[in-house]
């Protein structure tokens, strides 16, 4: 049976998008979807910051003792990513435009620090 949405890793995950969305709104980005889901999978935050259509994944962490979040986001992550992308294109009509991906690494450590990373242009 699947974990309900409120499991600690849910409840860690959605925190990190949260955090992730005000970051780029606060950087002048308007967030378009926050997780837009079809049959393949889900993009966690389309946004645009006006010239450019940014697909961010964020990965979120409560620490690094098993490594860096964005170590997570391996080649078939990121394959899977521009198949869904290309599905978000279709749904939504949009036309050709600039894309760029990016990920936001979020790790909230136990003393309550947030530490957010945000990486443009990973793949």
């Amino acid at each position: 049976m699947p974990p309900g949405p409120n499991a600690p890793h849910l409840r860690l995950g959605r925190k990190g998008e949260d955090l992730a969305a005000r970051h780029l709104a606060k950087i002048g980005f308007v967030i378009l979807a926050k997780n837009w889901r079809c049959r393949e999978g889900e993009l966690d935050i389309v946004a645009t910051d006006g010239q450019t259509l940014v697909v961010c994944e964020v990965k979120t962490r409560s620490g690094t003792r098993f490594g860096e979040p964005a170590e997570a986001v391996t080649a078939d992550k990121m394959a899977r990513i521009r198949r869904l992308t290309g599905q978000w294109l279709s749904t939504h009509r949009v036309g050709w435009c600039r894309i760029r991906f990016d990920v936001i690494t979020v790790c909230l450590e136990r003393d309550g620090e947030v530490r957010l990373k945000h990486i443009e242009g990973v793949f």
